[in-house]
């Protein structure tokens, strides 16, 4: 079964072990969009090396849960599509919604992985989970989030180069967050 026929049926839920493919997917072409501004499913296809009917297929599942719409267009059989200029709903900016749904794909992969790592082979069972409070200006967390970066730089190509990738890589979410702790409530004014 190829992924066309996988996703043929418009309404076909993915199966537990096709969900990390299906948030890949997502991800890389709202990323993509973020990056060009329009695309259609041919040239998402050959841009991301999928198939053209894998990224039609999400292009029109993001589009029906509406995180892109389509983009105005001169007719013909090209459909371009491009994130959603405004929310009506919530009146975000795209900036803004594109990071919402961005951090609620990362937390349901994490959930997934907490609910089924036993299902994992056992060199995988693990994670590398941790987090941190340190008390940094605003130029020292970017200069943090700057190494961090740098430090994935050697691995970045082999999302598009697969012969890049050793013997055993698999897809690992890297996901970091850096951002002030504001007081609650009942804390004094002076402490952060």
């Amino acid at each position: 079964m190829t992924e066309d026929d996988l996703y043929s049926q418009p309404d076909q839920k993915p199966d537990t072990g096709d969900e990390l493919r299906v948030h890949e997917v997502r991800t890389a072409l709202l990323d993509l969009l973020a990056e060009v501004g329009t695309v259609t499913a041919t040239e998402a296809a050959a841009r991301l090396g999928y198939s053209s009917g894998l990224c039609s297929f999400h292009l029109r599942q993001l589009a029906r849960h509406g995180h892109i719409e389509e983009a105005p267009h001169r007719g013909g059989r090209a459909r371009p599509w491009r994130l959603r200029q405004h929310n009506p709903a919530v009146g975000a900016p795209v900036e803004e919604h594109f990071g919402d749904l961005a951090r609620g794909l990362e937390d349901e992969s994490w959930q997934r992985w907490l609910a089924q790592r036993d299902q994992a082979p056992t060199e995988w069972r693990h994670d590398e989970a941790f987090s941190a409070v340190a008390y940094l200006t605003p130029e020292e967390m970017g200069q943090v989030a700057d190494v961090l970066r740098r430090a994935l730089v050697p691995y970045q190509d082999r999302e598009q180069r697969p012969l890049a990738r050793p013997d055993g890589a698999r897809p690992v979410a890297l996901i970091t967050r850096l951002f002030p702790l504001l007081p609650h409530a009942t804390d004094p004014p002076d402490e952060v």
